[in-house]
């Protein structure tokens, strides 16, 4: 079975090339800031006025469960 020269997948007739590396960096970051400003704006709806650590801690958390959601949806590792 031939090979793709680009991404070294096999080559079948319905074959497409993954996206390009700024694109999933692209995707990437974006994941993780939606997730970091949803963390910190939960923060800031729960408590009146919350300690910088906490905010920051908080939107920590809301990147990494953002980006694990999107890991565990697009069912790539």
């Amino acid at each position: 079975m031939a090979t793709c020269p680009r991404c070294l997948g096999a080559l079948t007739d319905d074959h497409k090339c993954p996206k390009g590396a700024f694109s999933r960096v692209a995707d990437a970051i974006s994941t993780i800031s939606v997730g970091g400003i949803i963390g910190a704006a939960f923060v800031f709806i729960v408590a009146e006025r919350p300690v910088g650590a906490l905010v920051l801690a908080a939107a920590a958390l809301g990147a990494v469960l953002a980006f694990a959601v999107r890991q565990a949806i697009s069912g790539r590792p």
